[in-house]
């Protein structure tokens, strides 16, 4: 390749500076060496990248696109420099953060901004499941984080995790939906009789987790609570959603409240992390997120609720519980 770096960055200070003399003191070099490195790329390259007809050599046609497309050379010489050094630094190149679906990505702005403000070149890769598929992203596809997933953790050496709280579920119904009338204090019998909206399990190799559900009662499955609640609000069934999902449509009075009498088995969330991934972007998420008041406020900490060690944390290890195709969590 007869191209080389040093040539583009000569061109590149020739267009801003706008003669050789110039160009050649922000380069630290003589314009002798900047006009002889120019002319031995024309003459390699049988090409003109300079007009020299007039007082003060211009850029020819070849020699303005060499200019515009060594600038995206030299723009990613200098980020895979950076990321180079970054890497070698303990800075992930990728980090991969899978959300429960009851998480709300809004609340993780700010965080992206401020981790995107250190530049630190490392590439954030979010995605979205529900009930035990947050678990499997850890357990079976190399997530480095998962947020908000719930229910019993798999144990293992493999992983830690911290309890965020509790999930305060409603239940509600359109306002024009027949339960809405009923008075409060709402029986198994009563919802058996009507349609419940239902998140489906987005896990592939898991068990599916199961909360709140009556075999006998009739279903829609939906994947995400953006269509539960669109089903919701439309009077075609009735179910339980997190608070802060539904208190958008509360306060709206598209949706209404409901107090039901039958046992709730409450919904813990927990952040958990890859232990064999302690990079620099995994903690600095790790601590962020712990530390985020728009995350902390999402749940209820409830005393009553059992305290589960990781068994990083326990200082002795536990033996593992992993989720192997057609297998159980918890």
């Amino acid at each position: 390749m007869r191209i080389n770096l040093d040539v583009l960055l000569i061109l590149d200070a020739l267009d801003k500076q706008g003669s050789f003399a110039a160009a050649a003191e922000s380069l630290f070099k003589t314009p002798a060496a900047l006009s002889y490195m120019i002319q031995k790329l024309e003459s390699d390259l049988n090409i003109e990248l300079l007009d020299r007809s007039g007082h003060r050599a211009k850029f020819t046609d070849t020699g303005q696109m060499m200019l515009e497309k060594g600038r995206l050379l030299l723009s990613a010489a200098k980020d895979l420099e950076k990321q180079a050094v970054q890497l070698s630094s303990g800075w992930e190149k990728e980090l991969a953060i899978a959300l429960d679906d009851s998480f709300p990505f809004a609340s993780l702005l700010p965080i992206i901004d401020e981790f995107h403000a250190l530049n630190k070149q490392t590439r954030l890769n979010f995605t979205h499941h529900t009930l035990a598929g947050s678990w499997e992203e850890l357990t079976h596809n190399g997530a480095d984080i998962i947020l908000g997933a719930i229910n019993e953790p798999p144990t293992s050496a493999a992983w830690s995790y911290k309890m965020l709280g509790t999930l305060d579920n409603v239940f509600v119904v359109a306002p024009e939906h027949p339960l809405a009338a009923a008075p409060d204090g709402l029986t198994n019998e009563q919802l058996c009789l009507h349609r419940a909206i239902v998140i489906s399990d987005s896990a592939r190799f898991c068990h599916p987790l199961q909360t709140n559900l009556m075999e006998e009662q009739a279903q829609i499955r939906v994947d995400d609570f953006h269509s539960k609640v669109m089903l919701l609000r439309a009077g075609l069934g009735c179910g339980f959603l997190p608070r802060h999902i539904a208190n958008p449509w509360l306060a709206t009075g598209e949706l209404v409240e409901k107090t039901v009498i039958s046992f709730r088995q409450k919904d813990v969330a927990y952040m958990a992390w890859r232990n064999n991934r302690d990079g620099l972007a995994q903690r600095w998420w790790r601590e962020t997120l712990m530390a985020s008041p728009d995350v902390t406020h999402l749940y209820i900490n409830d005393p009553s609720t059992p305290r589960r060690k990781s068994p990083a944390a326990s200082g002795y290890p536990r033996q593992a519980r992993l989720c192997p195709p057609g297998a159980a969590i918890g």
